[in-house]
């Protein structure tokens, strides 16, 4: 007989994902969970996107990070609030954790949570959060050969970002191919080419992010509507 010893660690993430939701869901507010392997950019992608997007949304952000506070610092610097998660070793986030963060942030002030996950591209994948959408990101210096090494991170994102762009003609990056493989894997996700720190290609990420937004908005006022009838 095998006992699967993840089951009930899943479960109960499973259960606290679904309370983090309701509740987000009563305030309206969007959670956009962020993954990618350390040094691809997630957080100056993140600034990009709320430089693109704080004025039509208010914004907070949650940090996930074996330790530190650096990136929650250099968020809170843009006038943006921010929780800060160490996990002390553990390679994800998962639910528990953001629903202690989420009661520290003022969530009737803000339609848009994005969570920065633990840099890796293996566990995120386990865990849904609450989250009204995973996204990751891949960064040309890492290569095109991720999707086929990491097939699970790409099968579950709505969309990929593909960052750092602007270091192309100095990386060996088949971008045809990674294309294909993404869409191999996953054809319904469109991919983003982002170089963040300069801001090139962020409009068209954030327009997309705009209108998953608004998409949710609609969803949840027409449940409520349906509720009340």
């Amino acid at each position: 007989m095998e006992i699967d010893l993840s089951r009930p660690i899943l479960d109960l993430n499973e259960r606290l994902a679904a309370e983090n939701r309701t509740l987000l869901d009563s305030h309206g507010v969007f959670v956009l969970d962020l993954m990618a392997s350390p040094g691809a950019g997630k957080t100056s992608t993140i600034l990009a996107t709320i430089a693109a997007l704080r004025d039509r949304y208010r914004i907070a952000v949650i940090e996930g990070d074996i330790a530190s506070k650096v990136d929650a610092e250099k968020v809170k610097a843009h006038g943006i609030p921010a929780v800060q998660i160490n996990t002390g070793g553990a390679c994800h986030l998962e639910s528990d954790m953001i629903k202690r963060a989420i009661e520290a942030l003022p969530l009737e002030e803000l339609d848009l949570i994005i969570i920065e996950n633990v840099g890796n591209l293996v566990c995120p994948t386990d865990f849904y959060l609450g989250e009204n959408a995973k996204v990751m990101i891949l960064s040309v210096p890492e290569g095109h050969d991720k999707p086929y090494k990491y097939p699970g991170i790409f099968q579950i994102s709505e969309a990929v970002i593909l960052n750092k762009v602007d270091t192309m003609p100095v990386f060996d990056f088949n971008e045809e191919e990674f294309n294909g493989e993404v869409h191999t894997l996953n054809p319904k996700a469109p991919i983003f080419r982002i170089a963040a720190t300069k801001g090139e290609g962020v409009a068209e990420w954030a327009e997309w992010l705009a209108e998953r937004i608004e998409a949710a908005k609609a969803a949840v006022a027409e449940k409520r509507a349906g509720a009340a009838e």
